[in-house]
């Protein structure tokens, strides 16, 4: 006897139907085969060589097939067998049927159906499925795995971006070659004065003045090279504020990218927390009065020297006022501080009058100094010193000079001229020295001078040409 006919021998068990060659074209044609009888008694059984998963399945002979299948495989198995035996020249699909052994091993076995009539039974061609199942579940556990990674990465991503956008320091990401805006965080998009969706994908050197993109790279890669501090001074185009970038190399998947952070410069040349102590304590106990106001010249924050020359008991009762309310000449005074400081930045030594909330008056020298505030919006910071204790500034000194000289000038007049003529003399006189005191306190700006004395420009010019206060070259 061959050796393969004794491994048939060996897994072949029961009755098979006799059809000549069957034994061998089943081990052939399929892993399993099962011959049962009408009533579902297992008759015989063989296994393919070639499929030791299955194992010794001798037992199942002279016991009931659906002993050995699943509660669901039990209903589908009992279904099919009656479609059969109803139909028994029908083609039929197959069918995967899962078998269970000592309640521990499943497996499951996809089978076609043949009824056999001349051998009152039933024959089952069996396909493994195991292999194709194990394939399957490592698939399965595999992408059960991708999903899990994608979780831990959409959450890693979701991590980073509320941690970028609500930290505190300005930050932008960069790509090493091109500059291009990968990420920004609103706070550095707000120093630039834009938003983060407007900038996102934009070049980073094109939100500078006078800042080109060959150049600009340049000096981002010498200062994170360099690994100091120092950075990249640059002014942002849509607000002209002055930042200082800190740029640091990193690599990302391979790839550098540079991470940028943005201090104001006002921020930067602070020499720490000891610093801003001693000026926030020069604020508190200095005696001279210190405001700081809007764009429009309205209070924001007072000093206590101020509440003090203002009669005001605490600073909510001058927040939001504008300052013209605390100058005699009111909004003419602000007008003029204004402008002046917008202009040059700065402006000092202003002559006013101030008066407090109760009516007192007291002559004031007036500094002020634009502000750039957070957001980039502008403010004005003032210094405000009271002078009354001091002799008259020289200005006025000059004018007291001019004003006694052209007064005995029309005194000598008496007894030559009528009294209305010595009254139009004495009225002119008076309206020169006007027109001279409002020109020298608006440093020659005509048009403040005009509002100050309520003159149009027109009008101010027919009287300085009248008192000769033009200048050739004003006159021309």
């Amino acid at each position: 006897m061959s050796r393969q006919d004794r491994e048939r021998e060996k897994i072949s068990v029961g009755r098979l139907p006799e059809l000549g060659s069957v034994p061998g074209l089943i081990e052939q044609a399929a892993d399993i085969a099962v011959f049962i009888a009408l009533d579902g008694e297992v008759l015989g059984i063989t296994v393919n060589p070639d499929c030791p998963s299955l194992g010794c399945l001798d037992h199942w002979v002279g016991r009931k097939f659906d002993s050995f299948l699943t509660r669901e495989s039990v209903e589908k198995m009992s279904k099919r067998l009656k479609d059969l035996l109803a139909k028994p020249d029908a083609p039929h699909r197959p069918m995967e049927l899962n078998h269970e052994d000592n309640a521990t091993w499943e497996f499951p076995v996809r089978y076609t159906m043949h009824l056999v009539a001349d051998q009152g039974g039933v024959l089952l061609f069996g396909r493994d499925m195991q292999p194709l199942a194990e394939v399957q579940q490592r698939l399965l556990q595999e992408q059960r795995a991708r999903e899990l990674d994608q979780q831990k990465l959409r959450a890693g991503q979701t991590l980073f971006r509320i941690v970028f956008e609500e930290s505190e320091t300005s930050l932008v990401v960069l790509d090493a070659d091109t500059a291009q805006i990968q990420e920004i965080n609103s706070s550095a998009a707000s120093l630039l004065g834009s938003t983060p969706e407007t900038l996102a994908g934009n070049i980073l050197a094109q939100a500078f003045d006078g800042r080109r993109r060959g150049e600009f790279m340049e000096a981002l890669r010498a200062a994170a090279a360099s690994g100091s501090e120092r950075g990249v001074e640059v002014v942002a185009r849509r607000n002209g504020r002055a930042l200082i970038l800190r740029p640091r190399y990193f690599r990302i998947a391979g790839d550098f990218v540079l991470l940028c952070r943005f201090d104001p410069v006002e921020d930067g040349a602070a020499a720490g927390p000891e610093f801003g102590r001693l000026l926030h304590d020069l604020y508190s106990s200095t005696s001279d009065a210190i405001i700081v106001t809007d764009a429009a010249g309205n209070v924001r924050e007072a000093n206590e020297a101020f509440l003090m020359m203002a009669d005001a008991n605490q600073i909510r009762d001058v927040q939001g006022q504008s300052v013209s309310e605390f100058l005699s000449r009111g909004s003419v005074d602000l007008k003029l501080i204004l402008e002046s400081a917008t202009k040059a930045g700065r402006m000092s030594h202003y002559s006013a009058q101030f008066k407090s909330t109760l009516g007192m008056r007291a002559p004031v020298d007036i500094s002020v100094a634009r502000l750039r505030q957070q957001g980039g919006e502008t403010g004005f910071g003032m210094i405000i010193r009271d002078v009354s204790s001091r002799q008259m500034p020289e200005v006025e000194k000059s004018n007291v000079m001019v004003s006694d000289e052209a007064m005995q000038n029309v005194m000598d007049l008496v007894g030559t001229e009528s009294l209305k003529e010595l009254v139009s003399a004495t009225s002119e006189v008076v309206e020169k020295l006007c027109i001279e005191t409002a020109v020298q306190l608006t440093d020659n700006n005509r048009v403040a001078a005009a509002e100050m004395l309520g003159l149009s420009r027109q009008s101010l010019y027919v009287k300085l040409r009248k008192y000769g206060l033009l200048k050739p070259a004003d006159d021309g």
